[in-house]
């Protein structure tokens, strides 16, 4: 099945309401460019915002908690950014892993909760450079998703429209230096047939995977070539709508991997 290239920005801890323009420019320039399905993933702070103005791009949320509510105090559930207009939501990415301690499982109840709540998922997975020097990187990024990704027996029936899978090699993320071609085919290649041993060849088979780690708009292109590849979680480039449109357009026309 042909599937239109996900190209996903994920903001981080960047943006105020003065950010508002960069996300209309980029929706003004999404609804040019039919052939590329664009999303933002602001602060929760921006997600109603760019959902209230947004015509062509979808809004997602950077994470939620697992629980549907309760005394978390500073936490949000996925029924809240779902509320606020989220379409989707990231869950395990690095940063929320390492710099707040969460493990698989914390990470797998999370996708639930948010499946739970109509959101669709973006997972998140990637190995350390320590990892990827022993050679362990793909048994690593395996059993991390094996962990994080809910069970076949409890998985969305439409799985493969509402999970994406997201490699971000650790130790490519906001360095400038991406993974070579040879590194991001074996690994979409493995979690390929990770994915179809877990949900089967419909669902398995036809989920999404896109790569994310230092991609900009000189990049994309030959990142996009490589077999398996359906888009791209965009960090710092992301945050510039001549950047981040940049990378949308070097997706240029679906190709069926």
């Amino acid at each position: 099945m042909t599937r239109r290239p996900y190209i996903v920005g994920n903001w981080k801890m960047h943006g105020t309401r003065a950010m508002l323009s960069e996300a209309r420019a980029i929706d003004r320039a999404a609804q040019r460019h039919m052939k590329v399905e664009v999303a933002l993933a602001p602060p929760f702070t921006l997600i109603h915002p760019i959902h209230r103005e947004a015509e062509q791009i979808s809004v997602g949320a950077q994470d939620c908690h697992h629980e549907d509510g309760g005394a978390f105090t500073g936490d949000i559930s996925a029924a809240m950014v779902a509320d606020a207009g989220a379409k989707f939501v990231i869950l395990g990415h690095s940063e929320r892993r390492q710099g707040h301690g969460e493990t698989d499982g914390l990470v797998r109840a999370k996708a639930q909760a948010a499946l739970a709540a109509g959101l669709r998922i973006i997972m998140c997975c990637g190995e350390t450079i320590d990892i990827r020097e022993s050679g362990r990187a793909v048994a690593f990024v395996g059993k991390q998703l094996k962990a994080s990704l809910p069970p076949a027996d409890e998985a969305p029936a439409d799985l493969a429209e509402r999970v994406t899978i997201a490699y971000e090699p650790i130790w490519a993320i906001g360095t400038g230096t991406a993974a070579t071609t040879d590194d991001i085919a074996e690994m979409h290649a493995e979690i390929r047939k990770l994915l179809v041993e877990l949900y089967g060849e419909e669902q398995g088979g036809e989920a999404r995977i896109i790569y994310g780690g230092s991609v900009k708009p000189e990049n994309a292109a030959e990142i996009f070539a490589v077999p398996d590849v359906g888009g791209a979680l965009v960090g710092g480039a992301s945050l510039t709508a001549d950047s981040f449109m940049g990378i949308a357009l070097a997706a240029g026309e679906p190709t069926d991997h």
